[in-house]
């Protein structure tokens, strides 16, 4: 086993199998299909392949070193694995290039990846210091450090305020356009100092580390996760074949609240009220799989620090489109 492979921990791994297990070995369905729509380092897809020998799995992501580290692990699983460079809001078009119509399983993993974590030169990682860039894929789009040196003052506290959740966007932000004054912001260690310096005591003492969300919200704006993950939570489900089923792992309350609409709205009723019977055009379309979001075990947070903020919540598709 290589490095890659013992350094990463997939997150809450049995019981994303458990939830997705029902749709993929069904009665009838020869080659269920099964989408890892953040494939990372291929621990979720090394399971789903091993787990589910029937199965066919397609992974994306929009990372081109992790598509070529997971392309390695997955290579002893041969025609069963098609892996893709793709962003997850792609998943319609991706399904449609490969001519598959419907889907078994869609399995979430956000966030962001271990393995750009822990490689120092990314950026994505505030224990370190390395360039301020937070691209999940480095071939396209601006980086952090460009984000913190142009962007207004005003759109900067947004993004902290909606992404990050910091309470003291306007102090950080106004150290931050007062230092790149200065000097252009380039490395993650600079913005660290700057953040700790621009606090208050109290603020300091609660939350972990306090460049905590501010990076958290760079990384958002960055590759525009909330609005990709906008588009691709309902593109997933819409992708399910009837029986088929979606678990999701989200890091943050922002991500989890954006799923939790998805799926509140497609399991419920869309029939005006007062109806004495409800046509079957107006019945949910989903079923929810999870009462709220479970959380991992103590046991797996001691094991996997990086697991203590995961929530996961599951669906199953349970009647097409109304036509």
């Amino acid at each position: 086993m290589n490095t890659n492979e013992t350094r990463h921990v997939p997150v809450m791994l049995q019981r994303c199998l458990d939830l997705l297990a029902p749709a993929l070995e069904q009665p009838g369905v020869a080659e269920p299909v099964v989408v890892d729509c953040t494939l990372g380092l291929g621990g979720h897809s090394e399971a789903l392949l091993s787990r589910f020998p029937s199965a066919r799995l397609i992974g994306l992501d929009r990372d081109k070193e992790a598509l070529r580290l997971s392309g390695e692990r997955l290579a002893p699983y041969g025609d069963r694995a098609t892996l893709v460079h793709a962003v997850y809001d792609e998943l319609p078009d991706v399904l449609a290039r490969l001519g598959i119509p419907r889907v078994q399983g869609v399995l979430f993993d956000l966030g962001v990846s271990s393995m750009q974590l822990d490689e120092a030169d990314r950026g994505f990682a505030y224990a370190q210091d390395a360039p301020l860039d937070m691209r999940m894929d480095q071939s396209t789009g601006i980086s952090a450090a460009e984000v913190l040196n142009t962007y207004p003052a005003g759109e900067l506290v947004r993004i902290l305020r909606s992404y990050g959740e910091e309470k003291q966007a306007k102090r950080i932000v106004s150290a931050i356009v007062r230092e790149r004054e200065k000097e252009p912001f380039t490395n993650s260690a600079r913005l660290v100092d700057l953040i700790r310096d621009a606090l208050p005591q109290a603020a300091k003492r609660t939350g972990g580390n306090p460049a905590k969300r501010t990076f958290q919200a760079l990384r958002i704006e960055v590759n525009g996760e909330l609005s990709v993950l906008e588009r691709a939570i309902p593109a997933a489900v819409g992708a399910l074949a009837v029986g088929g089923r979606i678990a999701v792992l989200s890091y943050h309350s922002l991500e989890d609240r954006l799923v939790k609409q998805v799926f509140a709205a497609g399991a419920a009723s869309t029939a005006p009220p007062g109806l004495p019977v409800v046509p079957e055009r107006y019945q949910p379309r989903l079923k929810l799989l999870t009462r709220g979001a479970e959380l991992p075990t103590e046991e797996e947070v001691a094991q996997n620090r990086r697991a203590a903020p995961a929530r996961l919540r599951g669906a199953q598709r349970i009647r097409e489109e109304a036509e």
